[in-house]
């Protein structure tokens, strides 16, 4: 039998969305940041040749400066102040949370609540400074040093310049940042989440478009098109199907007794534990903390026999060091997320402070390592299934030079993003027809 949240989940209504004023608020309110933010991937940047970074952009389009590209919505591509996009924040995000469970001090900040954690983030903000700092400096070298047919794509290079990308990609980061913050707090969604999620989805009418040309002017066989509308599909579907498995563990909790000398009787619930526990995080980590050394490398590789240009033809996307170092990263990763956002001996604690336990196993420490254990094997079919879905796709379509958007990587981001925030709608939505409810009851009472 279905619950009450699941029948009022099934029973949603465009009359029921209409009176929900504050969830069309946050609808509104996070529309207008993302347009504020499609807006900004069009600023250029100062003294740019446009026509040497485009001749640029296309030739590099399907190696690292693609990667790049899709995820600062194509703003990277055009060379304009939004092109470091969020990920310095992201980057600054790793090295923090990493810090945090090696020091005593930062993990001491953690458990003080609300204003350690205003402190945390004050510590990731300095770092996205730092960070975007070093990779606009990075980008100003390698676009001093960047040629076409046309000349250089630099106007006027020297000091100057410098300064002034990465003052702009620094500043256009911060402000990346702060709407990220802005949608989290007003909006629906998580902010760096959506902001990478628009940039995608933005570019794919246009991926959608270069795709079926190719396939027109024969580039592509009528087969293959159907061959990538069947993975894409069968991707996305597989996807699903992973993040909404969970296990169920058994939890016995007892009951008030409700009659004196009546014994009290045992009910029953469950703790879920979903297989991918981390979500989206590690394949964004892992192709931060690559793409964080590689920035610089992929502008600077102009000499193939420099050390840049070894670095970045060894690191190439799609070269098997690159897939061996991704998948790493996202079995690292999921390990290391699941292990922050979980923590075994509270709910062992918590279960036991209650008088609940899972029937079989002894309340305390005999119930915190059989949760390590579950999550242990759960963490590890959910590493390996981000690795198949990131990894694999991603090398089929490096053999037939298909646009990245349709790879594992942005799949499972936009599936993600999308059951996130559609959950987040519903969870709203249940929430003001509870309001109706407790309204018209209060209503009642009074007549």
């Amino acid at each position: 039998m279905a619950s009450p949240i699941e029948q009022l989940a099934h029973n949603f209504s465009f009359s029921a969305f209409s009176r929900a004023e504050d969830l069309k608020r946050r609808i509104w309110f996070t529309v207008f940041i993302l347009i504020i933010y499609r807006l900004g991937t069009y600023i250029p940047l100062p003294s740019i040749n446009p026509a040497v970074v485009s001749e640029f952009t296309r030739s590099h389009a399907g190696g690292l400066f693609g990667v790049l590209d899709m995820f600062s919505g194509g703003a990277i591509g055009r060379m304009t102040v939004f092109s470091l996009n969020i990920m310095p924040y992201i980057s600054a995000s790793i090295i923090v949370q990493l810090l945090t469970s090696m020091s005593p001090q930062l993990a001491a900040l953690k458990k003080e609540g609300e204003p350690g954690r205003r402190k945390i983030n004050q510590y990731t903000r300095y770092g996205t400074v730092a960070l975007a700092l070093m990779q606009g400096y990075g980008i100003a070298v390698g676009l001093e040093r960047m040629m076409g047919h046309s000349g250089c794509a630099v106007l006027d290079p020297g000091m100057f310049f410098r300064f002034t990308t990465m003052t702009s990609l620094t500043g256009g980061t911060l402000f990346i940042m702060w709407l990220g913050e802005q949608i989290s707090s007003r909006g629906l969604g998580n902010g760096s989440s959506i902001i990478i999620y628009s940039g995608i989805v933005a570019n794919l009418p246009s991926a959608l478009f270069n795709t079926f040309a190719m396939g027109k002017q024969g580039a592509i066989s009528i087969m293959g098109l159907v061959g990538l509308l069947v993975m894409v599909v069968s991707v996305i579907a597989f996807i699903v199907f992973m993040e909404k498995a969970n296990r169920r563990v058994p939890i016995q909790y007892p009951k008030r007794q409700a009659v004196i000398n009546m014994p009290a009787q045992q009910q029953g619930s469950h703790l879920p534990l979903k297989l991918n526990n981390s979500g989206v995080i590690p394949p964004i980590f892992a192709s931060s903390i690559l793409l964080l050394p590689m920035t610089i490398a992929g502008f600077g590789s102009v000499d193939p026999d420099s050390v840049l240009g070894k670095i970045s033809r060894i690191l190439s996307h799609g070269s098997p060091t690159y897939m061996v170092l991704f998948c790493s990263a996202i079995v690292f990763f999921s390990f290391f997320y699941t292990a922050i956002m979980f923590n075994s001996k509270d709910t062992a604690d918590n279960l036991k402070k209650s008088g609940s336990y899972i029937p079989g196993i002894r309340p305390g420490a005999a119930t915190m390592d059989y949760l390590d254990m579950l999550l242990t094997k759960l963490t590890t079919v959910g590493a390996l299934y981000l690795c198949f879905i990131c990894v694999l796709p991603e090398v089929i379509l490096s053999q037939v030079s298909l646009p990245f958007y349709f790879g594992g990587t942005s799949l499972l981001i936009v599936v993600n993003v999308s059951i996130d925030t559609v959950a987040q709608f519903q969870s709203h939505m249940i929430a003001q027809q509870y309001e109706g409810l407790f309204r018209k009851s209060r209503t009642r009472g009074l007549v």
